[in-house]
């Protein structure tokens, strides 16, 4: 490795001022970057449409531009930022229409994810799941009831659900092209409303019927739970 190259994967310094406490050892700087930027956007920190501003994301996380413009490359691919000639990156902000229509999507899809999850989850990995909504519940009790914020891939309940269904397909979709975006919406319209003590009930309820082996209940439930999110998006969005 050059010494450029051994510049831009060094860690950030841990100084008084610095917001990066510690990165994860085993990824590379731009992947540790791309993930606290991912978590910024998904909390709304920097919000949709928001200009990208290298020089100060340098600053705040105290690295060079080299594993700052990969970390934004690899924002593109996830569909979180927009890069345009002449006009450098934004986070994506999807119209009122566009957004609609991922929700449809996913109630389709993820309706048909917990039916298959009561076929294929065992009970191993249902004791597992209930285990995680006890965390979240905690995690939302410690907000005041005044958010549901789900770290990604096995810390996410949705991304559990069709990870269950062993589709590998419907993983594909959901677990990637749809997945950070989803995550967007979903976090930020579920704030300072009642949203988030509802969606865990209704979580647990789709938990329920996975375990007692309904898949049409499964499905069911989970298409109303994703149609009361959208309701509940639609109203905000028409205030």
């Amino acid at each position: 490795m050059n010494k450029q190259a051994q510049l831009e994967n060094t860690p950030p310094s841990t100084a008084k001022g610095n917001k990066v406490k510690a990165f994860n050892a085993d990824k590379t700087l731009a992947e540790n970057v791309m993930n606290l930027l991912v978590t910024a956007i998904v909390k709304g920190e920097l919000a949709p449409g928001t200009k990208i501003s290298e020089p100060e994301l340098a600053r705040r996380y105290g690295i060079s531009r080299g594993p700052l413009r990969e970390a934004i490359r690899r924002l593109e691919g996830l569909r979180l930022v927009e890069l345009k000639p002449h006009v450098g990156a934004r986070v994506v902000q999807l119209s009122v229409k566009e957004l609609i229509e991922i929700y449809r999507v996913r109630e389709a899809l993820e309706g048909m994810a917990a039916r298959l999850a009561a076929v294929h989850m065992s009970q191993e990995e249902i004791d597992d799941l209930r285990s995680l909504l006890d965390r979240h519940e905690e995690s939302i009790s410690q907000l005041d009831g005044q958010s549901y914020f789900q770290k990604e891939g096995d810390l996410d309940f949705h991304y559990r659900i069709v990870k269950g269904s062993n589709n590998a397909k419907m993983l594909e979709l959901l677990g990637s092209d749809l997945y950070h975006l989803v995550r967007m919406y979903r976090y930020q319209f579920s704030v300072s409303s009642s949203r988030p003590v509802r969606a865990l009930k209704e979580h647990r309820q789709i938990v329920d019927a996975i375990e007692a082996r309904d898949p049409e209940l499964a499905e069911i439930l989970m298409r109303r739970h994703i149609s009361a999110a959208r309701v509940n998006i639609e109203q905000k969005l028409d205030k």
